[in-house]
């Protein structure tokens, strides 16, 4: 099933899963927002709008809000000492349909939850009775010096620097040398 969606003055075509870059959106990663503003929908039946299917909707989920690459707007009139140069970066937000609804349904499917990756944290009271029991049971010990690191293999010698190159020898007739034959 596709849908035709229309957004920051712009037309779509969408199906479930598709990620797309569309103008800034109001929203935060994670949260889930509907398109209202749907031409056609299309699949074993299609249906038009007029302009738009009353009740239809495409809803999607917020993956990141962003800027894209600068844009450099340069206008010049020439003979006129006459020229602009204006750029911005366009915001852009990006989404990943989820569902396409019809007959005025509500979106069934939640924001799905990012976990980040926590990273293990050692617990603290294992660490703190370790280092009692260690502090309790003998004095501190001198730690041994560690065995030298082998040292990596020497570098190769560097290669004898080149003569400089001569210029060639230029006759003082000059012509071409040899003269006529």
């Amino acid at each position: 099933m596709f849908a035709v969606i229309k957004t920051g003055g712009k037309q779509y075509r969408v199906a479930a899963q598709d990620m797309l870059k569309v103008d800034r959106l109001k929203g935060e990663p994670g949260e889930i927002v509907q398109f209202g503003e749907v031409l056609v929908v299309g699949g074993d039946s299609v249906m038009l709008g007029t302009p738009t299917i009353a009740g239809a909707s495409v809803a999607a989920e917020v993956l990141e809000q962003g800027r894209g690459p600068k844009i450099i707007a340069f206008k010049k009139r020439r003979r006129k000492n006459s020229r602009r140069k204006r750029g911005f970066r366009p915001e852009f937000t990006l989404v990943r349909i989820t569902e396409i609804l019809t007959d005025g349904q509500a979106p069934t499917m939640t924001a799905s939850v990012r976990r980040a990756n926590p990273k293990p944290a050692p617990a603290p009271d294992a660490a703190a009775d370790d280092a009692a029991e260690e502090a309790t049971a003998a004095p501190p010990k001198r730690k041994a010096k560690a065995a030298p690191k082998a040292k990596a293999a020497p570098k190769a010698a560097k290669k004898p620097a080149k003569p400089p190159a001569r210029k060639a020898q230029k006759s003082k007739s000059g012509g071409k040398s040899g003269g006529k034959k």
